[in-house]
């Protein structure tokens, strides 16, 4: 799934939404229970801007895994009243670090969650 992140980024990049879109779709079909796809098909959404949507794709990414942190961070980015245009197609693209809105946690259980200072 990790090619299909960056292939995803290239696509949208050259406005390839259909091929985008379609390359998504095979990928929910081959593993419906990853978060990947419905990230990318979030960010795909906010392209064509569909917002509706592409907030309910972020929301289906984050219940499937809460420890996938792009999805977190796309809801926050695009939920906020002033949403900057930068997505995160994957956790490389998270600026946690430098983003002076989030802080990292973690649960009893380990897992890192990225939370709204």
């Amino acid at each position: 799934m990790k090619n299909l992140e960056e292939e995803c980024k290239k696509l949208i990049a050259c406005h390839e939404y259909r091929k985008c879109e379609n390359k998504i779709k095979e990928a929910m079909f081959q593993d419906p229970h990853s978060a990947i796809p419905h990230n990318l098909m979030g960010i795909l959404m906010e392209k064509e801007k569909n917002h509706v949507q592409a907030m309910k794709h972020f929301r289906a990414s984050y219940a499937l895994d809460p420890t996938y942190i792009p999805a977190r961070y796309n809801m926050e980015q695009y939920g906020s009243m002033n949403f900057v245009v930068e997505c995160a197609y994957s956790e490389k693209d998270c600026q946690i670090q430098k983003d002076s809105q989030f802080k990292e946690v973690y649960d009893a259980h380990n897992v890192r969650h990225l939370i709204r200072k």
